[in-house]
């Protein structure tokens, strides 16, 4: 009922949530039949759904290749994650992964649900990667080594200043980024970007993401995860997990503003890397988390709701992103409304305000001076809902036609 009741509010969401549906059956259906492909695609569909139909951008050699990398680095993540794993039995295994991936019977259980069975039968994943070239490997095993090591210095440090922060997310995420250029690299589709650019691809999803797991994180059994840099929160509260109770809203909304305008550092660099890429697939493939990610930030930012559930971009917004995401011009479009979004939540007496109206207008600059917003489509429906009794008809005659022929070609299993 929450989709029905989003998708009557903005009706014109209806059509890309369609689409959506079907480009997700579709991606369903080219599983390929490969029992280690087959294992790959369909666990990349169940950690992540969203990264799944992006990925379907991709030619298929670049695709496989970036499939297997996500999966060894959310198993890496698992890894990190599992709270339960003794620091002593982590640390090693974290900075030995990259030698892991080439032993097809590796594997360590660890992590819940669908992490789980991705470490079970890791196998799978070493087989396919095996399978791929030389270039990709390469890269994998390279970003895989760094992130490990990484990922065990932070498992004994905690994140007590801004660079500490930044150099996690750089381990986490940053390299991420890196390993992508490189991959694009390698399939001949691309230049090699730099690796600052790449960095900041991967810290604005990072430190996006940061910002809109605090609760997650914070209430994580049996140990709480914390990413918020001391440096920031200590200016508001005496203990991070201070900042969810509600006689201290007023000072966690100061201090989720702070964390929003540290992010918003990154987004400049983000449209530089996004406007030399030339393969359309790529471009869509990098576009569509970004945007996704100044959408979320613009959610976040003065919001109290960060501090009680989950903010997130509604699913019929996602959909459009997705479907309308095609050149620069809907990225910097869209990076013009979703900032217009978090100007216009800007409160005088906030503490960070000038701070972030000063790098919201520098990301506005950017996508003014690119001469390309008059192409741009528009994100924000200012006007309020508009659908009457017979839309509502029409839209319910669709909906059952579509589920109709969804089910009717739903594969036996």
């Amino acid at each position: 009922m929450g989709t029905l009741g989003a998708v009557l509010k903005h009706p014109d969401d209806f059509y890309p949530l369609l689409k959506l549906k079907m480009a997700a059956r579709y991606a369903e259906k080219q599983i390929p039949p490969e029992p280690h492909w087959a294992f790959c695609y369909t666990m990349l569909h169940k950690v992540s759904r969203s990264f799944a139909l992006v990925i379907q951008q991709l030619g298929t050699d670049l695709r496989n290749a970036v499939c297997i990398f996500y999966l060894v680095l959310r198993a890496l993540d698992t890894v990190e994650d599992d709270t339960s794993i003794p620091t002593d039995v982590k640390v090693p295994i974290l900075k030995a992964f990259h030698r892991h991936i080439y032993d097809r019977n590796w594997h360590f259980s660890c992590g819940t649900k669908h992490y789980k069975v991705l470490m079970d039968e890791f196998h799978h994943v070493s087989t396919a990667f095996l399978e791929l070239g030389k270039g990709y490997q390469e890269a994998i095993e390279d970003i895989t080594q760094r992130m490990g090591a990484g990922m065990a210095k932070f498992i004994c440090k905690e994140v007590e200043t801004i660079d500490d922060y930044d150099e996690y997310c750089y381990y986490v995420a940053g390299l991420v980024g890196l390993g992508l250029s490189k991959l694009f690299h390698a399939s001949g589709k691309e230049d090699m970007a730099s690796d600052s650019l790449s960095n900041s691809m991967g810290l604005f999803l990072q430190k996006t993401n940061i910002i809109r797991d605090y609760l997650e994180d914070i209430n994580e059994i049996p140990k709480s995860r914390m990413f918020w840099p001391r440096e920031i929160w200590s200016k508001y509260v005496d203990k991070l997990e201070d900042l969810k109770y509600e006689e201290n809203s007023v000072k966690a909304v100061q201090c989720l503003n702070d964390m929003v305008t540290n992010a918003l550092i990154h987004a400049e660099d983000c449209l530089t890397y996004m406007s030399a890429l030339r393969d359309i697939n790529i471009f869509r493939f990098c576009a569509i988390p970004q945007i996704m990610a100044i959408g979320t930030l613009s959610l976040c930012y003065n919001n109290i709701e960060v501090f009680r559930g989950v903010v997130k971009m509604r699913r019929g917004l996602t959909a459009k992103v997705i479907d309308q995401t095609k050149t620069m011009a809907d990225v910097y479009g869209a990076f013009y409304d979703f900032s217009c979004m978090l100007k216009s939540k800007i409160d005088n007496s906030d503490p960070n305000g000038n701070k972030t109206l000063s790098r919201v207008e520098a990301i506005q600059k950017t996508c003014r001076d690119s001469g390309l917003l008059n192409k741009r489509k528009s994100y924000m429906v200012k006007s309020g809902p508009k659908y009457n009794s017979a839309m509502i008809v029409v839209f319910f005659i669709t909906l059952a036609i579509v589920f109709s022929y969804l089910s009717a070609n739903r594969p036996n299993n």
